[in-house]
């Protein structure tokens, strides 16, 4: 049997390296990530990759991708003063127009009314020249992923 197959078993020797790549795609979702650096950090190649990360966190490394970095835009919506059009370039969109129909998709609303939603609770935020000056916390470590083909919907 192979290490995963089409009954979607995966086996135990490969799920650390799935997680390497997982934890990588973590670190850098706003950055371009493409399949090819996912799987070369997992070890295995682009389609083995594909198959066995479906399988076994049941999405794809795109989706997962876009979820983690919608994700992110929530965190910062909700917590900084930052603006939409801030909030989309630094979870790695060029497009406003694609973050918003992703978040809306994801969310159920749009960034503008969840982040206002969030504002007329009174919760506190965190300048937006704070995250400029120091970066965002969940992004250090240098990760050099190639430019190739880049996954989930960055544009």
């Amino acid at each position: 049997m192979t290490p995963c197959n089409r009954s979607l078993h995966v086996a135990e020797s490969i799920l650390i390296h799935l997680r390497r790549a997982k934890d990588l795609a973590d670190r850098s979702y706003a950055e371009p990530i493409d399949l090819d650096g996912l799987a070369r950090s997992a070890g295995v190649s682009k389609f083995h990759f594909l198959r066995c990360f479906a399988a076994t966190y049941g999405r794809t490394p795109a989706v997962y991708v876009t979820e983690r970095r919608i994700e992110r835009a929530q965190d910062l919506l909700r917590s900084t003063n930052l603006t939409v059009t801030e909030v989309c370039m630094l979870v790695g969109y060029s497009s406003l127009g694609s973050f918003s129909t992703k978040f809306r998709q994801l969310v159920g609303m749009t960034p503008s009314a969840y982040q206002a939603e969030f504002a007329a609770a009174g919760v506190p935020h965190i300048p937006g020249c704070y995250l400029f000056m120091h970066g965002l916390s969940d992004r250090r470590g240098d990760s050099a992923i190639p430019e190739k083909q880049p996954i989930g919907d960055a544009s």
